[in-house]
């Protein structure tokens, strides 16, 4: 029997052991996609207390404290810092075979010290010894980045940002990484939500033209792909409810535009045609750029309506829809290779059922770039141990596993770079389980400089980091 969480967890063979501490284990990390506030990195935030670093804005926590029945004033309310941790620790002791039971230890481990394990009647011991480590300054959102062995970082930005606290933070030398804005035009293509006709407005105001055309908001947004390019951007993020590409058209896009400005209905296939006009013109813009387009799709959020009209968006319940993909990617890679070229691009399904078939629809448009599109790595509900495993052997079983460009963290806490650790014993695992089953040789070269690329080499060149 291992030890909890020892110097081998999750390394199930001499080669996987081999694998990780050999050449994964010190690997710096480049974290391309995250929801870090970059205000945050430049005030060098601090936490008065692990309540606050863990449970501030994480909806996986809240869901696990929810589902132990706790009401809200233990997962988003107003009880105190202590007895929402020993809410979670509750949650936390009834929640085996989660990946946050794995993760929470990972942290107290690296970043608290702490080896015991963390239940109801330890909670309180936990929560005092991590508010006394949180007090140093060595724990400050900069040093928790430095101590993570991060060599950069992306964050999410609105194309209206003004991204002043990038450019804080390009000028202070005394923070050695690299912190990217990413540019994600979500609510330009949301055509369908609320909000959407003030959003135009807003951004035609930070643009000083008046948006009522798609000339005009194309026109709109390329001057802001300009802005962020000054700014070291090179990638972008959508977060689409569903891949959409829809070519039949009632009335044009101009029209369609027009009505939804005006606040008038529009049908959901005129929607979809909008979004996919819209869609097509930022993928040429990225391709015509060399920047990287990066899609998650297949969330259906907000599913408790009482919750959302209480809470908002972003609190824990969302889940897992289902909406076909691989037709939808076809049809739209088809279109940008005939009208705009296909962008450097990475597409994460939230559904692991997709994953075969998206890798078939990209493997079809491979082209000029070992890797160009990819399967992204398993998020949301799929960053557990299974979701990992799963899309590995899926990449491997219909791809090129070694162009990969390995795990994010995709993450509002400074605190979560121990899910590269995770992800990177998986991998080692997964290989060399391979190599324990005579089902690769055993060349450490070879394999070495395989996982090496993986967990941080090809993300460095594919993104055009240089870290």
């Amino acid at each position: 029997m291992k030890k909890f969480m020892g110097q081998n967890f999750l390394l199930d063979s001499l080669p996987a052991k081999h694998l990780y501490h050999n050449y994964a284990e010190k690997l710096p990390i480049i974290d391309y996609h995250c929801h870090l506030s970059p205000q945050e990195i430049w005030e060098d935030k601090r936490y008065e207390t692990i309540t606050e670093a863990w449970l501030g804005g994480d909806h996986y926590k809240w869901r696990l404290i929810r589902a132990m029945g706790y009401e809200e004033p233990f997962v988003t309310g107003d009880a105190g810092d202590r007895e929402k941790f020993r809410a979670f620790a509750h949650a936390l002791s009834k929640s085996i075979g989660n990946p946050l039971y794995h993760w929470a230890h990972l942290e107290l481990k690296r970043y608290f010290g702490y080896h015991g394990v963390l239940n109801e009647e330890t909670a309180d011991q936990v929560f005092d010894l991590c508010n006394e480590a949180l007090a140093d300054p060595s724990m400050s959102a900069r040093n928790i980045i430095l101590r993570s062995n991060v060599r950069a970082l992306c964050t999410t930005d609105d194309p209206v940002d003004d991204l002043i606290w990038h450019e804080k933070l390009v000028a202070d030398d005394s923070f050695p990484v690299k912190v990217l804005p990413a540019f994600r035009p979500d609510k330009s293509l949301g055509i369908d939500k609320a909000g959407f006709a003030s959003y135009i407005q807003t951004l035609g105001d930070v643009c000083d033209m008046k948006i009522r055309t798609m000339d005009d908001l194309k026109s709109a947004l390329s001057k802001r792909l300009d802005f962020f390019a000054n700014h070291g951007c090179n990638l972008s993020d959508h977060g689409l409810d569903y891949l959409v590409c829809e070519s039949s058209a009632q009335r044009s896009c101009d029209e369609i535009l027009a009505a939804a400005l005006d606040g008038q209905t529009i049908t959901q296939q005129e929607a979809d045609q909008y979004k996919t006009d819209l869609l097509v013109f930022l993928a040429g813009e990225y391709n015509r750029r060399d920047w990287v387009m990066q899609i998650h799709f297949g969330v259906l959020r907000n599913v408790s309506s009482t919750a959302f009209k209480k809470l908002g968006p972003d609190t824990g319940f969302d889940c897992m829809g289902c909406y076909p993909g691989s037709t939808a990617l076809a049809s739209l890679l088809d279109r940008l290779e005939r009208e705009g070229g296909v962008p450097k691009l990475i597409v994460y399904p939230i559904n692991d059922m997709d994953n075969t078939a998206l890798l078939t629809v990209l493997q079809a448009y491979q082209t000029s770039l070992p890797g160009r599109l990819q399967l992204g790595s398993a998020w949301w509900f799929n960053d557990t141990k299974t979701g990992m495993e799963k899309q590995l052997k899926d990449l491997a079983n219909n791809g090129v596993l070694g162009n990969f460009v390995g795990m994010l963290t995709d993450s509002r806490s400074f605190l979560s770079y121990t899910r590269h650790e995770y992800f990177r014993r998986i991998l080692c695992n997964v290989v060399g389980g391979w190599v324990e089953n005579g089902e690769l040789p055993w060349d450490e070269a070879w394999l070495g400089g395989i996982i090496s690329d993986i967990c941080f080499h090809n993300a460095n060149q594919y993104f055009e980091l240089y870290v």
